[in-house]
């Protein structure tokens, strides 16, 4: 079930929509202010960058989507996972590049004056209040989760970065971390606090150039080491690197399941035999 709203942001100065899926057990919308949102059950919420790749391939970047909600609803007839709400974040298109990151991609002319801070803002301050004021989320860091993948990743990092606490679960694909000199890796090195789980997901041929796969991975690797240091361990740190895996939505949804078990499951902890860490 899709509840599809727009969000106006004087942070971006733009407005954005975003897509509010519910999984099965979780589809009831409470208002904050009446009595039955007192008395109702709360769900975990996951917000995702990059909405239109999520769930509609007719919006999605080269028709293929993420399959969030037939994984989902998948792992909740299975009992891997709780019910969950989705809350998909729409790019802002020609500005996708500003918004998610922080600091400018040499590599990317449309990434000049990178908007990141204020997108992080946006998240924060504007979508997650109006989101928890219409949908039965459970409170705290410990039930919110945030992720993305590429450009998406990087904000959904720069914005656990900037606002410590808000998020208790982190999801990363195929991270962009060569941005800015790996910028990102030098903030994240001073981080006080980190959520508590977090999960990085990358492949082997993500650049499609032999000369250049072994980036993305160093960089994923820096970050798990770096997360290592900081007292990580598996049950909260999960690395997948999987072998001839594109930069691409098939390459995440083929993750997801492994990623949403590990953040969101009562037994995260267990590794999975199909996983390369």
């Amino acid at each position: 079930m899709f509840h599809v709203h727009e969000i106006e942001s004087t942070f971006l100065g733009a407005t954005r929509r975003i897509t509010v899926w519910r999984s099965s057990g979780a589809r009831r919308v409470c208002r904050a202010s009446s009595a039955d949102r007192r008395a109702a059950s709360l769900f975990p919420v996951l917000y995702l960058n990059d909405g239109q790749n999520l769930f509609e391939p007719g919006r999605a970047f080269g028709g293929l989507t993420w399959r969030v909600a037939e994984t989902i609803e998948r792992l909740v007839r299975r009992s891997r996972i709780p019910p969950l709400i989705v809350v998909g974040i729409d790019h802002g298109d020609a500005r996708r590049a500003r918004e998610y990151l922080p600091v400018e991609d040499e590599r990317n002319p449309h990434a000049r004056v990178p908007l990141g801070r204020q997108y992080a803002e946006f998240v924060t301050r504007d979508v997650i209040p109006f989101v928890s004021s219409r949908y039965p989320v459970a409170p705290g860091a410990l039930n919110t989760g945030f992720g993305g993948s590429s450009y998406g990743a990087v904000a959904a990092l720069s914005t656990v970065l900037a606002k410590p606490g808000v998020f208790g679960k982190l999801l990363l694909e195929s991270p962009s971390l060569y941005v800015g000199g790996g910028y990102i890796l030098k903030q994240a090195r001073s981080a006080a606090r980190w959520p508590e789980r977090v999960y990085l997901g990358v492949g082997t041929e993500e650049t499609g150039r032999a000369d250049r796969n072994r980036e993305p991975v160093a960089n994923v690797r820096k970050l798990q080491r770096l997360l290592q240091r900081a007292g990580l361990g598996p049950a909260r740190l999960k690395t997948v690197v999987e072998p001839g895996a594109s930069h691409s939505e098939d390459a995440w949804a083929r993750r997801l399941p492994s990623a949403l078990e590990f953040l969101f499951s009562r037994r995260s902890g267990r590794r999975s035999p199909r996983d390369t860490v």
